[in-house]
């Protein structure tokens, strides 16, 4: 039987590729729960297998329990604190000793510590066959996964490639060899890819679970991180840092936009990522499901990189609004279906790459929203800074959209325009000021005239504005916001329920602190 042990080992680890030490521990495990149904489950046994002869032995255990570190009658659980040390209650006597027992043996023993005697071993060719499968088995498999783990968790963000083993519901699963099984679920293939088992595919590893049960390996064909590592393996330059791509957007299967660098001056990125005749780029589409992909060259200013990024449209006029992050982009008319792509590709690739927000409209469109927005702020100028509609014009052509830009812009910006000279621009700062500072007067009144307490100021959460909001709701204290729900607070603009809620048990704190002392 010894040599058997031996041989099992010595199949199952080379069947497996498992280290024998792992193989030796689930026989031995193995054994000891078959040691233990032998004898009714109740007992402990530890079998220990010599690795070089096969023979074993099985000893019984009992595990050192201090009575005095019990916990007091009516607590609950079996375990308890005494600086941290773990408290074994004794209530198990077929596998628990006392101390004062233990040490009548052995006056070495402390707490938490094993005493053991040699007891008959199981026959290991007639111990319940499938109790041993199953423990040697769950060893095999927990040893396979923790050598995936180890094997692929510093490869994340690489490309893998597998053999397709199946297709179940839609999720595709990889053989990546040596064990390791990927999984591409249905919401990461591209559309309409039609695969079959034994295809080879290739996928970008975006993530690996140490978790015990499911899959392990998490493969996506759809993220924009594989279209970025399919180019940086066929164009030797962004290996080499000579050319950097800056981001990439896709509608997988479909169209994607990149965007390229150059760090080298003498090398174009976009002709370098196209290839000669366009081979490198083809061979990109081939592997993405004929995926068309528009090479977009990167650029520092955000207009031009949007204009560029709306390629293969040309551009005719954009503004920029850095406030909402958008830009307003006009076409001829005639390009504005390209502009827009089918379905509103272009622009939402376009969008997505650049990280603005893209409105694409026709030149008489564009031409029409501008003179509204013209209107609009030569009207606002004309009423708050009470000039002349030339005057409003003037500062409207010139770029003004605010009155904060004409008090804050240099006196000399404004001294550059040629209709407006020194007088004129005084006058206009003054009268810029005076609205700034009746609207300001006009917000401290929607707050009203009531002083919020000195402990609500000085509450830990809160801050000055929000504290004269809450006064002018009658909540002055600390006591009157204590007795408030989260709903009463949600009027007051820019509160969320979090924070209301978080206010409110500050509040109460005093409340909690006196019924202790109480």
């Amino acid at each position: 039987m010894d040599k058997e042990i031996l041989l099992v080992v010595d199949v199952v680890s080379n069947e497996k590729g498992i280290d024998k030490e792992i193989i030796f521990q689930a026989i031995e495990a193995a054994l000891a729960t078959a040691t233990r149904k032998r004898h009714g489950g109740e007992i402990d046994a530890r079998v220990a297998i010599d690795r070089q002869t096969g023979a074993y032995e099985t000893f019984r255990r009992w595990q050192v329990v201090d009575e005095t570190l019990a916990p007091a009658a009516g607590e609950e659980g079996e375990e308890g604190e005494e600086g941290d040390e773990e408290v074994l209650v004794y209530e198990h006597p077929e596998r628990q000793i006392t101390l004062a027992e233990a040490r009548e043996k052995d006056p070495t023993l402390e707490h938490g510590d094993f005493i053991e005697e040699p007891m008959e071993s199981v026959d290991f060719g007639r111990i319940g066959a499938q109790t041993a499968k199953q423990v040697i088995v769950q060893k095999v498999r927990e040893a396979e996964r923790a050598q995936v783990v180890e094997a692929y968790q510093d490869r994340v963000g690489d490309l893998v490639t597998g053999v397709v083993k199946r297709v179940e519901r839609g999720n595709v699963y990889l053989d990546l060899g040596s064990n390791a099984e990927a999984i591409i679920l249905r919401e990461e293939m591209i559309p309409r890819e039609a695969v079959r088992p034994g295809d080879r595919l290739r996928g970008y590893l975006r993530e690996v679970s140490s978790e015990q049960r499911g899959p392990q390996l998490f493969v996506s064909r759809v993220a924009p991180q594989f279209l970025i590592e399919l180019f940086k393996l066929e164009v030797p330059e962004v290996g080499q840092g000579l050319i950097e791509i800056l981001g990439a957007a896709r509608d997988p299967g479909l169209r994607a936009k990149i965007a390229v660098k150059s760090n080298d001056p003498r090398i174009d990125p976009v002709g370098a990522c196209v290839g000669m005749r366009g081979s490198r780029v083809q061979t990109v589409s081939t592997e993405l499901s004929g995926e068309r992909v528009d090479i977009i060259l990167w650029d520092d200013n955000p207009a031009q990189f949007v204009i560029n990024a709306m390629s293969p449209a040309e551009v005719t006029s954009i503004v920029v609004d850095e406030d909402t992050h958008t830009m307003d982009i006009a076409v001829s008319e005639e390009l504005l279906s390209q502009a827009i792509g089918r379905g509103g590709q272009n622009v939402r690739l376009a969008s997505q790459l650049t990280g603005w927000e893209l409105n694409v409209m026709d030149e008489s469109q564009a031409e029409e929203k501008s003179e509204v927005e013209a209107r609009e702020l030569q009207l606002l100028f004309k009423e708050q800074l009470d000039v002349d509609e030339e005057i409003a014009a003037i500062l409207v052509q010139e770029g003004y959209s605010t009155i904060e830009e004409i008090v804050y812009v240099p006196k000399s910006e404004l001294l550059e325009i040629e209709e407006f000279e020194e007088e004129i621009v005084d006058e206009l700062r003054g009268r810029a000021r005076d609205v700034l500072l009746t609207q300001a007067i006009i917000n401290e009144e929607k707050i009203g005239d009531k002083e919020p307490a000195p402990d609500l100021l000085e509450m830990e959460g809160m801050d000055r504005e929000l504290a004269y909001q809450l006064a002018s709701k009658d909540i002055i204290s600390m006591e009157d916001l204590a007795e408030q729900a989260v709903d009463d607070l949600m009027v007051i603009d820019g509160m969320d329920e979090e924070r209301a809620g978080s206010l409110i048990m500050t509040a109460r704190a005093p409340w909690f602190a006196e019924e202790a002392q109480d």
